[in-house]
Parts: C-alpha cells; sequence; structure tokens
C-alpha cells in the first residue's frame, strides 16, 4: 500500500509564509520565477500572497526583474540551445523577453550560447553572458578540474553588451585576458567550462563585475581595454554567485561555500567586501551554519531600510535580515515541478523549488500595481 505522506522533504516542511516582523522589516513586493514553473513569473505581497502573475512562453532559464518602466525582463530557456555538456540544459538561459504587467511582449533578444546571469542596463542595453570553446592549445594550459574523457570540450566565457537593436556593442572573451595559471579550476569541478562566470554586475566606475564559479573568486573588468583591475581571490570567498556593487564602494555577494578551505560543513553566507582590501565589513551566516546552504545558485539584495533580501536557492527560501543578522521574513517557495526536460533531471532530479535568483521591490516601484 502506498503512503499518504508527501515524499517531497522541502514541501512536508512546510511552504509559503513561515515568518514575518512588520516591525522590522522593508515591506515590499517579491519577484520569483521559479526553475520548474513552466514560465509562470509571480509577484507575491510580504503576507506571502500573489499580487500579480504573468505567464511566459519558455521556462525560466534563470531569473525576472522588474525594469525602470514598470514591464518585466525574463530570462528564459532557449529551447533550440545546443546540449554543450551535462549541466547545461539545466542552467542555460538565452531566450529574452521584455514584457507588460498586462503580458504584452515588447522585446525579445535570443542568443542559445548564453548561460547563466543577464543584467538590463538603464540604457536599455542588455549584458550577459555566454561561452564558446576555447582556442586550440588552450585547454592544456588550464590546470585543475576533473576531467569527464580525453575529447572533453572546454569551454570558456564570452560577454556580450548588446543595444535594443540585438547589435553587439561590446564583447570580452576570458581566454584573451585571463592567464590560466592564475585561475586554476577547483577539482571538486569538471572542465568543460572556465571559469564559468555565473553573476554580472556593473560597478560605479563603470567596470564589470563577473563572479567566477568553478575558480570561485570575483572580477572587475575595465571595459575599454578588457583588462582585470580588480580580483578578489578565493581565499576570501567560495565559489560564490551574484556580485552586486553597494553605493558604498563595496561589493555584496552570496557566499555558496562549495569545498570551503578550513570548514568540517558545508555551509553559505552573505558577504560585504570591501574591494580595495578584500576585508569583510559586514557577513550573514546561519548560528548554526549549516542550516543555511545552497550548493548552486543564490544572491542577496541591500534593502531600501539597510535589511538584506537573501534567496536560498536550492530550497526555495527566500528571508530577509536585518543589519544585526536577525530574521525579519521567510517565506519558502509553494511551487513545485520537474525539469521538463529529460537532459536537464539528470543534472537537477526530484520535484524541485528552485530559484536563480529573487528581487524585492517598493510599492513605489509598481505604481501599475495600484491600478
Amino acid at each position: 500500500m502506498a503512503t499518504t505522506v508527501d515524499q517531497v522533504t522541502q514541501r512536508r516542511r512546510g511552504t509559503g509564509l513561515i515568518a514575518h516582523d512588520p516591525a522590522l522589516s522593508a515591506g515590499g513586493y517579491t519577484l520569483i520565477a521559479p526553475q520548474t514553473a513552466n514560465g509562470r513569473v509571480y509577484l507575491i505581497d510580504i503576507e506571502g500572497r500573489v499580487a500579480h502573475e504573468w505567464q511566459l512562453p519558455v521556462r525560466a532559464g534563470r531569473h525576472a526583474v522588474i525594469l525602470p518602466n514598470g514591464n518585466l525582463g525574463y530570462n528564459g530557456n532557449h529551447p533550440d540551445s545546443p546540449d554543450l555538456y551535462a549541466p547545461w540544459s539545466m542552467w542555460h538561459g538565452g531566450d529574452f523577453y521584455e514584457v507588460t504587467p498586462g503580458g504584452e511582449v515588447v522585446w525579445r533578444y535570443q542568443d542559445p550560447a548564453h548561460h547563466h546571469d543577464a543584467q538590463w542596463l538603464p540604457n536599455g542595453h542588455l549584458l550577459y553572458a555566454a561561452c564558446a570553446p576555447v582556442p586550440p592549445g588552450f585547454a592544456e594550459r588550464v590546470p585543475g578540474g576533473t576531467a569527464h574523457g580525453p575529447d572533453e570540450v572546454m569551454y570558456a566565457d564570452v560577454i556580450r553588451e548588446v543595444d535594443r537593436s540585438g547589435r553587439l556593442v561590446w564583447e570580452w572573451k576570458a581566454w584573451e585576458h585571463l592567464d590560466p595559471e592564475d585561475f586554476p579550476i577547483h577539482p571538486g569541478f569538471g572542465r568543460y567550462h572556465w571559469p564559468l562566470v555565473n553573476g554580472l554586475a556593473v560597478a560605479g566606475d563603470g567596470s564589470v563585475l563577473m563572479s567566477l564559479r568553478t575558480t570561485s573568486g570575483i572580477i572587475g573588468v575595465d571595459k575599454a581595454s578588457g583588462a582585470v583591475t580588480l580580483h578578489i581571490p578565493p581565499s576570501v570567498v567560495s565559489h560564490q554567485h551574484a556580485p552586486v556593487p553597494l553605493p558604498n564602494g563595496r561589493i555584496l555577494t552570496f557566499d555558496n561555500g562549495n569545498f570551503r578551505e578550513g570548514a568540517h560543513v558545508a555551509f553559505s553566507r552573505v558577504l560585504e567586501i570591501d574591494p580595495a582590501t578584500h576585508e569583510v565589513a559586514w557577513s550573514y551566516q546561519d548560528e548554526m551554519v549549516n542550516a543555511f546552504y545552497t550548493a548552486f545558485m543564490g544572491n542577496a539584495q541591500r534593502l531600501w531600510n539597510g535589511n538584506t533580501h537573501i534567496t536560498e536557492s536550492a530550497t526555495g527560501r527566500l528571508f530577509e535580515v536585518t543589519p544585526q543578522g536577525e530574521v525579519v521574513w521567510e517565506f519558502i517557495l509553494p511551487w513545485f515541478g520537474e525539469y521538463p526536460d529529460a537532459a536537464a533531471r539528470r543534472t537537477g532530479p526530484g520535484r524541485l523549488n528552485t530559484v536563480f535568483q529573487t528581487w524585492r521591490y517598493s510599492a513605489e516601484q509598481l505604481p501599475w500595481l495600484a491600478r
């Protein structure tokens, strides 16, 4: 006889609004594009109720944002992207949409080579990570990692910026600007993608911040020359995501903690780093450190009242902490599903409520919501 007990562990532990302190929370609305929700995007209020919903034609490749004009910027999973390597189908995007609150598509751009992050810039341009095979002889120069076969192809990152017409206005290729000996792949990762840029941002000085997943670390790149002008090394971070420049000049990042040096358990944390000194000016981690951990994805956002909104991606857990590290809001995604394609299920099996990144918005940023 089959059991009546729900076999999805995360759902069994509880979903929806878990905690809320109205006096200390920043309030607002949270935008969520679950990885396995078949293209549905949700805007929830601070009580966890769905305030608005979109249905996109493709499932989420990565995340969604609200643009300054009030439209949705959506990073969709391109249906015709080639299967480059084992995890590719789980983490590529490449089908971008700008959609009105009413669901009208007003702009679309496609690049099947896109993966992970994309930034919708204030001038309307799109900045995103893509990849291409490294030149002949280059892979042999990259130290570390675990090869999965003698004929394995190594891909490297190509960062692209396009304008509203889809015209390429800037491109940066990792193999042209990074010395592979200075960026070895950690032994725990494969050699199919180097250095795997999983997060992008534009700093106040115009340089492009890039989070390097398989080598660990954050770099800053001068757009004019392509030179690396900043390198926060693996001694500071551990296979992190989502570098976010703050108004004070520091960088907020989600430090996943895979293969953390000197730690006997895996745990995640959020760091605010001084890029000049590499010192950690502020951090958050759970008091029982392994109670907060996601091995992949994740982001953090500094809110308007000084609190920090955090996405613990693998468990679909969103929460808000004060500068003192007190949790004042928590929400668990109730939307579970399997990846629709077999290739993605091989890397990400099961009924999941995962999400790449989520973002909080104030009511003032969503004037259309009150109409």
